[in-house]
């Protein structure tokens, strides 16, 4: 027997808005005890091409080309599915447009490289002799063909691209503005673009695959560094190691204790936290006078920071992430949050750890400037984009959207409507609007005590705020008692399980993976709900290693 969350839930969020609101709301129930049945014996997905995201193709760039290489921002925007890029890639094609700006983009990399001297003798493994020099433009081509393309290349690939080298160094009479040509060209491939783990049948007829070592590299380099695998990786898969449990477990470990972990961290809390957002941020400057253009990178950065400092610094439960007074702030931020920036000497841009006063209940993500700021309005705050937050991100939930032509107005505030909680009860009497608003203000409008930047502040509208409520039937009266039951919530980790497999294998799981998904949410809780564990958790696990055979509309493999 396990304790979830009332299934009165979760049948009202997966009904549409104009469902009439339950008998007793779903927040008024309490938790109830029910059997979990065992999962089905696991099955693999499909494997899948996937496109790289904008960072993984900056990160890729860096890792192969040097990091002082300036990465083109015009190109294809990456595909977001169910609110995830990391989803996106498994379904993202290019367009046209998108072609021409990746070829630019080559064009402007190869160019930085080859006519930078410093740039170029950390790429180049030889100096050509002339225009002639094919052994040399072969060693170019082989060793930086097997950075970008994760694999070493074919006699057909090298002597190709040797080829164009030679061909534009003799036209060009410069064997380095030759090799230009032979580097775009890579950069264009969907060798580069595209991860292909397609994996190989594990038997004569056998609908199931298994990554071979070269796909394994790559797959746990996007996966945990958000890039290309490094040479010692790629070295280990020549040898064979990723073919087997140690071999994989040895290079995650070393992996883990890269600097570049952090990254592959990043990736993922942006993705999951839709932290891309803040790129865009804007509020009205009469309401918020103090909003800067700086805001939503530093609000950004903080987040960042505390996911670092959870998962490889203090190695500490991660529901602790929701629930921890100490953050990362600059002199904006410490401003904002009415605290002291510890260091005396800093600009604008320098972070400092800061421990937040008990004198305010702001504390963890849900009281960072990036989720309050993030999930209001340009002129106000929003409990129900707040509420839709925590109901989907941390929770899992699918909230519907509104019915097409919903009146989505609130009242105007008047002397019996003062607050905004008293203007959204008057707006879920409506039937239209009560089923889905029900799930979601009451949890929003626990955190009106912040407003549309996450400024505190004590009443709204002069009017006393009053943020009791419950939380699928946990009591609380404040933001720490709902912050608590939050942490305390059997869905949170694993939801956190749930959103971390689909940035993994860059698929949404289906109930064939629910045997994968129950193991690696036990292996969350006895490991202390640590995420370094969970990552490696995930990167060593027998699933990770394999995929089935897509089968097309007749039912056979295409």
């Amino acid at each position: 027997m396990r304790r979830i969350a009332p299934a009165l839930l979760a049948s009202a969020l997966a009904l549409g808005c104009e469902t009439p609101a339950p008998a007793t709301t779903p927040d008024a129930a309490a938790p109830v005890d029910v059997a979990v049945t065992p999962p089905t014996p696991y099955v693999p997905q499909p494997a899948a091409l996937r496109r790289l995201t904008q960072s993984q193709y900056a990160n890729a760039v860096h890792d192969a080309l040097g990091e002082s290489v300036i990465v083109p921002r015009a190109l294809e925007p990456d595909t977001v599915i169910d609110g995830s890029e990391a989803l996106g890639s498994s379904a993202a094609s290019l367009s046209p447009r998108g072609v021409e700006q990746y070829q630019d983009a080559a064009y402007a990399i190869a160019e930085q490289v080859l006519r930078d001297a410093a740039r170029r003798a950390a790429v180049v493994p030889c100096t050509p002799s002339g225009v002639d020099d094919m052994a040399c433009a072969q060693r170019f081509v082989q060793t930086v063909g097997r950075k970008l393309w994760r694999r070493a290349l074919t006699a057909d690939e090298t002597a190709t691209l040797t080829a164009l080298a030679q061909r534009a160094a003799t036209t060009l009479n410069d064997p380095l503005r030759g090799w230009e040509y032979a580097l775009a060209a890579m950069l264009q491939a969907p060798d580069f673009l595209y991860r292909a783990e397609l994996g190989t049948p594990v038997s004569m007829g056998s609908g199931e695959l298994r990554f071979s070592g070269g796909e394994m590299a790559s797959r746990l380099s996007f996966f945990l560094w958000d890039s290309i695998p490094d040479d010692a990786l790629l070295d280990a898969a020549a040898r064979g190691d990723l073919d087997n449990d140690a071999g994989v477990a040895r290079e995650v470990d070393r992996m883990l204790a890269s600097p570049k972990a952090r990254r592959g961290l990043r990736a993922f809390v942006t993705d999951w936290l839709k932290l891309d957002g803040l790129d865009a941020l804007s509020k009205d400057a009469t309401v918020f006078p103090s909003f800067s253009a700086d805001f939503g990178a530093a609000a950004r950065e903080e987040v960042l920071r505390n996911a670092e400092s959870f998962a490889f610094d203090d190695a500490r439960d991660f529901r602790d992430f929701f629930t921890a007074r100490e953050t990362w702030v600059n002199r904006r931020l410490a401003a904002l949050y009415g605290v002291q920036f510890p260091l005396r000497e800093a600009s604008v841009n320098e972070f400092a750890r800061v421990t937040l006063p008990t004198a305010t209940p702001r504390r963890g993500f849900l009281g960072s400037a990036a989720f309050l700021a993030l999930e209001a309005h340009p002129v106000s705050t929003s409990p129900t984009l707040r509420g839709k937050f925590i109901r989907e991100q941390l929770l899992c939930f699918t909230v519907p959207a509104p019915p097409v032509n919903v009146n989505t107005a609130i009242p105007e505030p008047s002397t019996s409507l003062r607050t905004l909680r008293q203007r959204l009860e008057q707006h879920m009497t409506a039937r239209s609007c009560r089923s889905c608003h029900i799930s979601l203000d009451p949890i929003g409008l626990t955190f009106e005590r912040f407003d549309g930047i996450g400024r505190y502040r004590n009443t709204d509208n002069g009017a006393a705020l009053d943020l009791r409520g419950t939380l699928d039937g946990a009591t609380y009266n404040d933001e720490d008692g709902f912050l608590t039951a939050l942490h305390d919530h059997p869905l949170l980790p694993e939801c956190i399980v749930n959103r971390l497999y689909r940035h993994a294998w860059a698929q949404r799981e289906t109930r064939d993976q629910r045997e994968e998904i129950v193991r690696l949410r036990d292996a969350f809780a006895a490991d202390g709900y640590r995420l370094r564990g969970l990552l490696r958790a995930i990167a060593t696990g027998a699933a990770f290693r394999r995929a089935s055979a897509a089968v097309d509309g007749d039912g056979g493999a295409p």
